[in-house]
């Protein structure tokens, strides 16, 4: 069990989510046909298409339309011409940041990216140049007081969790592979009726930039037009989010 002191910056992603969720069921539902269509319609035998469909379910889209972005990309009538591109930079203070993409077209998805970095004192950088500093790993989250420590932890070593780290300002945080050992956890921890708040496959930083106040709300500025862009999916970074005034 080990500490972890990134309370600050779960909160401010999730509440930065909720605030965008009309926009976040579109690019599930894409993220769900795409998924489909490359590995086929089945969870079960699909390790992306099972993460999307938990990133689904915990932002509560409805199954009825999880199934029918499925059918649609299972059946190739959906996302057959998208390109998936990874786009890589730095943020004010050395943030660094990486933007998923699919895009029907790289020329305008390019220019957009490029003009939201530019525009808040970043920098789009070349492939590979942060790229290093992320590796892929699934995330469960419990917030604070919801779960017993004990069995959380039994629980989710004996489904194949790499890690159960407490979070310093409560809650725990789940690690495991971002391949089938993520589904295979999550299962465990709802048959043994284990709630959690949040489960994803993401982007894990090696280290953590700190920033002050005044470069957060530049970073989240440009965060919020990344994200807004319709053909970004995904916006990681390595910022310390400060943590708020109480």
């Amino acid at each position: 069990m080990a500490g972890h002191s990134k309370w600050a910056n779960i909160k401010h992603r999730k509440a930065a989510q909720d605030a965008k969720r009309g926009k976040i069921f579109t690019k599930l539902i894409r993220e769900l046909t795409v998924a489909a269509k490359m590995g086929g319609g089945e969870p079960a035998d699909n390790p992306r298409l099972r993460a999307a469909v938990d990133k689904a379910l915990g932002a509560n889209m409805t199954r009825d339309t999880i199934d029918r972005a499925i059918k649609r990309g299972a059946g190739g009538d959906d996302g057959g011409n998208m390109d998936e591109i990874t786009y890589e930079g730095y943020g004010k203070g050395g943030v660094a940041v990486l933007v998923e993409t699919m895009t029907d077209n790289v020329n305008r998805t390019v220019a957009e990216v490029r003009h939201a970095f530019t525009k808040f004192a970043g920098n789009l950088g070349t492939s590979g140049s942060v790229a290093f500093l992320f590796s892929k790993r699934g995330e469960i989250y419990f917030e604070p007081e919801s779960v017993d420590e004990e069995k959380l932890m039994e629980v989710a070593l004996e489904a194949g969790a790499e890690d159960v780290e407490e979070i310093d300002g409560g809650g725990f945080l789940v690690i495991t592979n971002p391949d089938k050992q993520f589904g295979d956890v999550v299962d465990a921890l709802r048959e043994a009726s284990l709630e959690f708040a949040e489960a994803e496959v993401t982007m894990h930083p090696s280290t953590e930039a700190e920033i002050d106040a005044d470069t957060a709300e530049t970073v989240q500025k440009m965060i919020d037009m990344l994200e807004d862009l319709d053909d970004v999916q995904n916006v990681y970074t390595n910022a310390s989010w400060p943590a708020e005034e109480e």
